[in-house]
C-alpha cells in the first residue's frame, strides 16, 4: 500500500494538511486560524470562541432541513512526543508520516491521529457535496490533552444541536456512551543538597518501555518506568547503608505512561560491584514480570561524574513514597451494562529533580467521582507522610451513560445493517470531553465512536488505515438514518 491508495482518500488528503500544521496543546493558534480561513474559503458560517474553540456550520442537504442538527466534535490538540535521539521542534515541524502494513505511522514522533484523524473526518464532510445530512455543527476544540481547558471554557450556547459525535475514541467497532472523570495530584519535596566527595558516582537508566494511555491502556500491565526504577532505589536504601540520591527523571506527559527515565547515585566505593549485580538480577526479575507487554526494556547502569546529593532524610522519604503510592487500577466497575471495565486507577506520570526540589505529577481517573475523591486523596496522603507538599486539581467530571439514549440506538442499528454484527457498546475509561458537555448541555445526546489507534501518546502511535473507511461509511449512514 503506498498514500496514493489511502481510502477513503477525503479524509487522508485533510488529515495530511493537518499535520502540516503545528498544534501542541495550549499553542494551537495556527490550527485555529488555519480552520477559521478553511470555513470561510468554503462559504460556510465560522465562529471562534473567546477560548479558542471553533466551530463551523453546514446547511441540511436539499430534503432533510427539518431533522436534528447533529454536532461533529474532535479536538485540534496534539500530544507531542518523540523518541530521546530524533530532532524535532513541534512548534515549527510538520509531522512526516509513512505506512506500515495497514497501519500509518509517523517517523520518530507521535502520529497527531489523536485526533487528527476526527478533524479531518470533519473536514471532509464539510467539503462534500455529495453526502446526506441534516443540519451540522462541526466542533474543533483547543487544549483537550492537557485539561480539556478548550472545553471547560466553552459557554452554553456555543453548540446548538442536538446530537452530538465525538470522533476521539480509538477502537473501531466500539460504540462509547460513557467515560471516566479525572485530576492530576502533584507532589513536591523540598531540600537542600549536600557535598560527598568520597562517593562513587552510577547513573542508572531504563528505556524501550512500551508506555501508552493512562487511561485507555491503564488495564494492559504495562511497565511504569517511575514505579520501576522507584523499586530498585528502595530495595537498595534498605539494603544498604551510605547510598545517596542525586537525580531521579522520568516521564513527560501527565496523560501517558513514562516510557524511560534514569537516576544518578553515590554509594561507598566499596558497594559499587554489588549495586551493579543487584542491578543486573533486578533487570532479569523485571523483564520476567514484564515479558508478555514489555518486551524491549533496555537497561544501563555506568559511572558518572560526582555531583551534590539530595539530603539524606528527604531522598529516604521520596524513595519510599515512590514504593508506597498506588499506580494502576484501583477499582473494577461493577456496573454490568459498562462491562467490567476500569472505574478507578492512578498513574504516576512524570517526576522530574531541579537544584532544590522533586516535582511529581500523577493522574486519577474514575467514572464515580466519590472513589476519584478517594483516589485523590490516598496519593496526597502518601506523599505528606513522606514530608512532601501534595495537592490535587480540579479536574473534569465523568460522563454518565444515557440508558434512553437514541442517538446510541441509531448508532447501533445502522452499525449492524452495515457490518452484519453487533457492535461493542460501553464506557471508556479514558476522559472525553462529553463529560464536561453533558454539564453544559445537560439534554444533549452524545456517543463516541472512531477509527482503530494504538500506542496514542507515544512515538509509537499508529492508525490502522482500514478502519478509518468504515467508520467514514458508518457514520454517512448515521447522518442519513438521523430524521
Amino acid at each position: 500500500m503506498n498514500k496514493s491508495e489511502l481510502k477513503p482518500a477525503v479524509v487522508f488528503e485533510q488529515f495530511a494538511k493537518i499535520n502540516e500544521i503545528p498544534r501542541p496543546s495550549k499553542r494551537e493558534e495556527k490550527m485555529i486560524d488555519y480552520l477559521k480561513s478553511w470555513g470561510k474559503s468554503h462559504g460556510l458560517e465560522t465562529i471562534v470562541d473567546e477560548t479558542g474553540n471553533v466551530l463551523i456550520r453546514k446547511p441540511a442537504t436539499k430534503g432533510m432541513e427539518n431533522c436534528k442538527t447533529v454536532i461533529l466534535q474532535s479536538h485540534m490538540d496534539m500530544v507531542c512526543d518523540k523518541l530521546v535521539d530524533v530532532e524535532f521542534d513541534f512548534d515549527k515541524d510538520s509531522i512526516k508520516t509513512y505506512i506500515d502494513g495497514e497501519w500509518l505511522t509517523a517517523e520518530g514522533t507521535t502520529l497527531g491521529a489523536d485526533d487528527g484523524i476526527g478533524c479531518a473526518i470533519e473536514l471532509a464532510i464539510l467539503a462534500s457535496d455529495d453526502i446526506e445530512h441534516g443540519p451540522l455543527e462541526c466542533v474543533f476544540t483547543r487544549d483537550e490533552e492537557t485539561g480539556l481547558s478548550g472545553a471547560e471554557g466553552m459557554k452554553p450556547g456555543f453548540m446548538t444541536g442536538d446530537y452530538l459525535i465525538n470522533l476521539d475514541s480509538e477502537d473501531e467497532g466500539e460504540i462509547f456512551v460513557s467515560c471516566a472523570g479525572g485530576r492530576n495530584t502533584t507532589a513536591k519535596f523540598t531540600f537542600n543538597r549536600e557535598d560527598s566527595p568520597t562517593l562513587f558516582f552510577m547513573r542508572g537508566q531504563l528505556k524501550g518501555l512500551v508506555g501508552g494511555h493512562s487511561g485507555d491502556d491503564i488495564n494492559k500491565k504495562r511497565a511504569n518506568a517511575i514505579k520501576i526504577l522507584g523499586r530498585f532505589l528502595y530495595q537498595e536504601m534498605r539494603r544498604y547503608e551510605g547510598i545517596r540520591l542525586a537525580q531521579f527523571h522520568s516521564g513527560k506527559l501527565h496523560n501517558a505512561i513514562p516510557r524511560d527515565g534514569s537516576f544518578v547515585i553515590g554509594v561507598p566505593t566499596e558497594l559499587k560491584e554489588t549495586v551493579m549485580a543487584d542491578w543486573n538480577v533486578f533487570a532479569a526479575q523485571v523483564e520476567d514480570e514484564f515479558h508478555v507487554t514489555d518486551t524491549s526494556m533496555v537497561w544501563s547502569m555506568e559511572s558518572t561524574t560526582a555531583e551534590p546529593v539530595i539530603e539524606e532524610a528527604v531522598a529516604k522519604n521520596f524513595v519510599r513514597a515512590l514504593q508506597a503510592v498506588d499506580n494502576g487500577i484501583y477499582a473494577i466497575c461493577q456496573d454490568e451494562a459498562l462491562g467490567g471495565m476500569v472505574e478507578t486507577s492512578s498513574n504516576i506520570a512524570s517526576v522530574h529533580t531541579e537544584e532544590n526540589e522533586i516535582n511529581i505529577l500523577s493522574s486519577q481517573r474514575s467514572n464515580v467521582m466519590s472513589n476519584l475523591d478517594n483516589m485523590c486523596a490516598t496519593i496526597v496522603a502518601t506523599f505528606e507522610l513522606a514530608g512532601a507538599k501534595a495537592w490535587s486539581s480540579d479536574g473534569y467530571p465523568a460522563w454518565k451513560m444515557r440508558p434512553d439514549s437514541e442517538l446510541t440506538a441509531i448508532v447501533r442499528d445502522t452499525y449492524k445493517e452495515l457490518f452484519g454484527k453487533e457492535p461493542i457498546v460501553r464506557g471508556i475509561h479514558a476522559g472525553l470531553e462529553c463529560g464536561l458537555f453533558s454539564e453544559r448541555y445537560p439534554n444533549l445526546d452524545m456517543v463516541s465512536f472512531g477509527p482503530t489507534l494504538r500506542f496514542v501518546h507515544t512515538p509509537d502511535e499508529r492508525l490502522h488505515i482500514p478502519t478509518v473507511q468504515m467508520v467514514w461509511d458508518h457514520l454517512l449512514l448515521v447522518l442519513k438514518r438521523i430524521k
